[in-house]
């Protein structure tokens, strides 16, 4: 996701233009993005949104109360993002272990990669306090089950392993940071993890 705001453009951008209360979360989500995308995590506090959005700093807490209450929603909107992204091509695979298991790593490596240098940064961030990093663990809780629902249909009666699952949503974090750190190309990524989530299916027997 992408934002044409920057400093000089939001420099126009009156306090006064009155946006509905949807529109201006929206409008702060993106120069946040931004913001991450071209100055890195660290840079991202509320007062320095404020400035760049061309709001007031009460406006900005108004939304989003803390820093950690930011990077939470940051996340949660990727995580939504992914779902979406994931569903899409859920829709259009064949219902087959081979097709599922490429969507789960493709899908996941490809919204990273759309994201970009952001997500590191942000999932680093909601690792240093207790707060964020529940937040954080909840949201991958979400997708660990997602995964063992879909792939127990290629599985035993006892299904994959919790084990297992988190041990791939780690390869799955750990690749896509690579790809986007250029350490590796994204087919890379996307052929070991499809890979390791095939060697999870059968380990866990037919």
């Amino acid at each position: 996701m992408s934002s044409s705001i920057s400093k000089n453009s939001s420099s126009q951008t009156s306090p006064r233009q009155r946006l509905s209360r949807e529109a201006r979360q929206r409008q702060l989500l993106d120069v946040s993005w931004k913001l991450i995308r071209d100055e890195g995590t660290e840079a991202l506090t509320l007062g320095r949104l404020a400035e760049l959005s061309g709001v007031t700093k009460p406006v900005v807490y108004d939304h989003f109360g803390t820093r950690p209450g930011l990077l939470a929603a940051l996340f949660k909107e990727f995580d939504a993002r992914q779902t979406v992204i994931m569903d899409a091509a859920l829709e259009r695979a064949a219902p087959n272990l081979t097709d599922v298991a490429k969507v789960i790593a493709s899908s996941y490596v490809d919204c990273v990669l759309t994201q970009g240098r952001e997500i590191p940064g942000i999932t680093a961030a909601l690792k240093g306090s207790p707060e964020l990093d529940k937040i954080k663990h909840d949201f991958e809780a979400v997708f660990i089950e997602k995964c063992r629902h879909l792939l127990n249909a290629f599985t035993g009666a006892e299904g994959v392993s919790s084990a297992g699952l988190w041990g791939m949503l780690g390869a799955a974090e750990g690749l896509s940071n690579a790809a986007v750190n250029e350490d590796i190309a994204p087919a890379q990524a996307k052929d070991e993890l499809y890979e390791i989530i095939i060697s999870m299916v059968k380990r866990s027997g037919n």
